[in-house]
């Protein structure tokens, strides 16, 4: 007989067995010490937790409601091993988005990088091209075709990248403890730049 806990990760809940409750909190801990001298740490963690449960919520079915051992391996096979987050030195100070694209993005809409809806930007980081060519592109087709239609349809059919792992998805990376480090990190960064730049401006 085991017993069960009832766990809340990233704003979802989850029965979870004893030994896979251990074995999840120490990753989560070895993660968040890992993280603990960056000053976006809660934001890694969120996300991390956020992406964890997304993987949890889809191994249970009505005919299975607890966690067990097996899938926070899985969990972990996924995200990867805290003790391997850095790799190398060279990798570590790589953004992730020079990083080599293991498999083809996920279609999203763009939000942080958008002149109306994000749709040209989306397709550009699905097929990893200059978001500027797409967005020509339909300014010829509203010329020459039904450029705005289209536009108009894609609008409405893609869904905008919202959340963390969705911006990592659009771009064709594995959305593991590394790439969502390295994204909130990014975002950090290009906000702090943003807002001195502003603050030359003034």
């Amino acid at each position: 007989m085991k017993k069960t806990f009832t766990v809340n990760l990233g704003n979802m809940v989850f029965s979870i067995d004893d030994d896979a409750y251990l074995v999840l909190k120490d990753y989560l801990d070895s993660i968040e010490e890992y993280f603990s001298a960056d000053k976006d740490k809660e934001d890694i963690m969120n996300d991390i937790e956020g992406r964890i449960s997304e993987i949890l919520s889809s191994l249970t079915n009505p005919g299975k409601q607890v966690i067990n051992i097996k899938d926070i391996d899985h969990v972990i096979s996924i995200m990867g091993d805290p003790l391997e987050i850095g790799g190398s030195e060279k990798k570590a100070q790589t953004s992730y988005r020079s990083e080599y694209r293991s498999r083809p993005g996920r279609l999203y809409r763009d939000p942080d990088d958008r002149v109306i809806g994000g749709v040209c930007s989306g397709l550009g980081a699905y097929f990893d091209i200059d978001p500027l060519i797409i967005r020509i592109i339909f300014i010829i087709l509203f010329f020459v075709f039904f450029g705005f239609i289209i536009y108009l349809v894609l609008w409405i059919a893609v869904p905008e990248a919202r959340t963390t792992s969705q911006k990592i998805e659009m771009r064709g990376d594995p959305v593991n403890v590394s790439n969502i480090g390295k994204f909130v990190k990014d975002e950090y960064e290009s906000v702090k730049r943003s807002f001195r730049g502003k603050k030359k401006n003034n």
